[in-house]
């Protein structure tokens, strides 16, 4: 039983900084390719980042240069480092396993750009 639980989301203002967490219990995020999606209000859900188990990240263009993701295979952990956030970075953020399959979702943490 797979389980992602995101934690790090809150409100910040423009040209601030967040670092979302995602602990994933059931699956070694060391094997597969672990992801961030992010939905907005009104919006379609979206691939933020993803991180391949051959270590190759791959972001979309809107946060490419500002957004890193990154893992800790020692602490099952994944993480988004997110520097110059702007008003349209505001939105759920899920943490997913196999983003690209469909694989399963955390239940999201809010981000608020102010």
């Amino acid at each position: 039983h797979v389980q992602l639980v995101e934690s790090g989301g809150g409100s910040v203002q423009a040209g601030g900084s967040l670092r979302l967490s995602c602990a994933a219990s059931g699956n070694a995020v060391s094997r597969h390719c672990m992801g961030w999606f992010r939905q907005a209000p009104g919006k379609e859900r979206e691939g933020v980042a993803a991180l391949g188990s051959d270590a190759r990240a791959r972001y979309a263009d809107s946060v490419k240069g500002r957004f890193t993701i990154s893992r800790d295979n020692a602490k099952n952990m994944v993480y988004l480092q997110m520097n110059s956030l702007k008003f349209e970075d505001t939105a759920v953020y899920y943490c997913a396993r196999d983003p690209e399959s469909g694989g399963p979702l955390g239940q999201g943490t809010q981000v608020t750009v102010s």
